[in-house]
């Protein structure tokens, strides 16, 4: 598993494991991180950066996998290991596929050139299917790329977490008259996802409007040009396990 020689050193190196975890959860910085892993010579092994990415359940390191931990940013440089559930699941949808017709009245030859996430992105927003799921027709791009989220505590089960400046990134964010639409999107199957990726943006611009934020998920399908989206809510916005799902679709643009 992925990085699970590093973690292993680290753990040792701070007994983390001797640490309560239903108290509270376990602190570590970049700085220690790196303090633990400068014997090791590959940088994966070593770069902190690549070692507190865990994206999916799958992604963590063994330790993490057997004892049920979980690691977020707080703020920058500084970390908590947590044990609870970290990860939402992205259930399949099918094999139905609905026809959306393109609101466009002509075809974008240049949407066809390439295979990226932002590129699928911005042409199932193009064609109004963004606006079409959401039945919402005032959304317009606003945001994307990084920032930094304010100061914001929430729960995890009984633990309570206080993050401050720590980097988020939504791969578009469009506002409408009566809301905000996050979207968090990948370009090929996903099981899970740590729920850090939603949430953090979720938190992060709902301290700049008082309008409902909406956090969407989207998958371009592998090898064809059918596009899912899952849109989620947090029923309680301080609880970080409130994740749930609203609704969901399959699609496939029709161009005209």
């Amino acid at each position: 598993m992925a990085n699970s020689r590093s973690w292993e050193k680290i753990f040792d190196d701070y007994s983390i494991l001797e640490h309560d975890f239903d108290e509270s959860p376990f602190p570590i910085s970049a700085a220690q991180i790196k303090r633990a892993c400068q014997d090791f010579r590959q940088t994966g092994e070593k770069e902190v950066r690549i070692l507190c990415k865990q994206d999916s359940r799958e992604d963590r390191p063994e330790v993490f996998q057997k004892h049920g931990l979980f690691l977020l940013p707080i703020k920058n440089g500084h970390y908590v290991i947590i044990r609870g559930e970290g990860y939402a699941d992205i259930p399949q949808i099918g094999e139905d596929v609905d026809v959306y017709s393109s609101k466009l009245n002509f075809q974008l030859d240049t949407a066809k050139v390439g295979d990226s996430e932002m590129q699928h992105l911005d042409y199932a927003y193009a064609t109004s299917l963004i606006r079409s799921f959401m039945d919402d027709p005032t959304l317009v791009l606003t945001i994307r790329g990084r920032k930094y989220t304010p100061r914001f505590d929430f729960r995890v089960g009984g633990q309570l977490i206080e993050v401050s400046g720590v980097q988020t990134e939504v791969d578009a964010g469009y506002e409408g008259e009566k809301r905000v639409v996050l979207i968090e999107a990948k370009s090929s199957r996903t099981a899970n996802v740590i729920i850090r990726q939603l949430y953090y943006p979720f938190r992060q611009w709902q301290a700049h409007t008082e309008k409902k934020v909406v956090t969407l998920f989207f998958e371009k399908s592998h090898g064809e040009r059918a596009y899912s989206i899952w849109q989620f809510e947090f029923t309680d916005g301080s609880d970080y396990n409130s994740i749930a799902l609203v609704k969901s679709g399959r699609f496939r643009i029709l161009d005209k």
